[in-house]
């Protein structure tokens, strides 16, 4: 038998380090080769590495929220044969290792358990002196009416005798049995979560881009009434291998078409070397929520795309995000970023761009509202849009320019093909 040294690989994209977001193995787990053991995140995305040999695990390094250098020591395992350690590496292992995990860790990051239901009847709640909790005016004027408060029930805050519950009790003629009014029980106790892994990572971005980015926003009414039109129709006159169309697609077309037209929109500010680095290409960015957080895979060369193209990518790269699948090519090299909620979009935002991008575009739901068109209410279909700006770059008539040309294009939409 023999001891095998699993040590965290090189990711590559030049990784130097990665976080433990997960654990799939514990102590004295027999693993096989290329059993997924581990996940990590670095910088780029979140990978699950796999056992590269059959063993026993005896020793784990690191718990989750830990960071691992590339190269440093993850996993020992038991294997038949002589392993890839010998007694000399062994106590130079020893002593350059650093924190190591000798009780048996859970297949999944652990979490404290959420407090215990409360009782259904709660003992009432009683001043130092035992008496019934009530305001003084109550407790006068119980006491002027001769009603004693221990046979009130109270149903205020925590069993607190109100004038209502005084009023209720003596309509009954002093016989009630349950409160006037309940008002349910009040909760104690609180969980700790720890922000690590994909949590922390949003966590440092969203703080490297407020604190360095002056945020200006914009706010704008689309009327999509056509748009919407245009969306139903081809939705249902699509082959079945096309995707079903949302607004963001027509977005997207119509933000790569005006792109040149506004240069200092598609960019990125390099704060090191004090320079702006303006895109011919559209890399868009697409916030996509997840199970595990935050993701912002890339749809490129959205220039070169029809609808239903851009449709598609889009569905790809977001559900690999979903499922876990997205590589670090999916997730980097935006030049501009969208944000929607969908049908929680709300009336407006104020998004925080995805540095080291200058501006970000929120869309929010479409509804039915009523209009005025020439001189007539009429019932049209209107969505809100959000922008941010970096002021830095983007002056205000810039950002707000570029938001109006975008309104022109989806009133509009046969210009996003003209």
């Amino acid at each position: 038998m023999g001891t095998y040294v699993f040590k965290l690989p090189d990711i590559g994209e030049g990784v130097v380090e990665g976080e433990i977001t997960a654990w799939h193995v514990a102590v004295g787990d027999s693993v096989s080769e290329d059993q997924p053991m581990v996940d990590v995140m670095t910088d780029k995305a979140t990978v699950s590495i796999p056992s590269p040999v059959n063993g026993k695990i005896t020793t784990m390094h690191g718990g989750v929220g830990d960071m691992i250098a590339v190269g440093g020591p993850m996993i020992e395992l038991e294997i038949d044969g002589d392993g890839n350690v010998s007694a000399e590496n062994e106590v130079v292992e020893a002593e350059v290792a650093e924190e190591v995990i000798t009780e048996p860790v859970t297949k999944a990051a652990e979490e404290k358990p959420l407090p215990a239901e409360p009782s259904n009847a709660p003992a009432p709640v009683v001043n130092s002196s035992g008496r019934a909790l009530a305001s003084p005016a109550v407790r006068r004027r119980a006491t002027e009416s001769g009603i004693d408060l221990s046979k009130v029930p109270g149903g205020g805050p925590a069993g607190r005798v109100r004038h209502a519950d005084l009023d209720a009790f003596i309509a009954s003629g002093g016989s009630m049995s349950t409160p006037a009014a309940p008002s349910g029980v009040a909760r104690t106790g609180t969980t700790e979560h720890p922000v690590v892994g994909l949590r922390r990572k949003i966590a440092e971005q969203m703080v490297i881009s407020k604190t360095n980015i002056p945020h200006f926003s914009y706010f704008e009414e689309i009327d999509v009434t056509e748009l919407e039109t245009l969306r139903q129709h081809l939705n249902s006159t699509k082959s079945p291998e096309q995707p079903k169309l949302t607004y963001l697609p027509f977005i997207m077309l119509a933000l790569a078409k005006i792109m040149p037209h506004h240069p200092e929109c598609n960019a990125i500010f390099n704060e090191v070397e004090n320079k702006v680095i303006r895109h011919e290409a559209i890399h868009l960015g697409i916030a996509t929520s997840t199970d595990r957080g935050l993701f912002v895979p890339v749809v490129k060369h959205v220039e070169a795309m029809d609808a239903w193209s851009a449709a598609a990518e889009m569905q790809r790269v977001s559900g690999a995000c979903r499922d876990g699948t997205a590589s670090m090519e999916d997730l980097a090299g935006s030049t501009f970023t969208i944000t929607s909620l969908g049908r929680d979009g709300g009336l407006g935002a104020t998004p925080i761009i995805n540095h080291p991008e200058v501006g970000i575009l929120g869309v929010h739901k479409a509804r039915e509202m009523p209009v005025v068109l020439n001189g007539q209410i009429v019932i049209r279909r209107i969505m809100n849009v959000s922008s941010s700006w970096d002021h830095r770059v983007v002056d205000g008539a810039d950002g707000a320019a570029l938001v109006q040309h975008l309104k022109r294009l989806l009133e509009h939409p046969a210009l996003i093909f003209m």
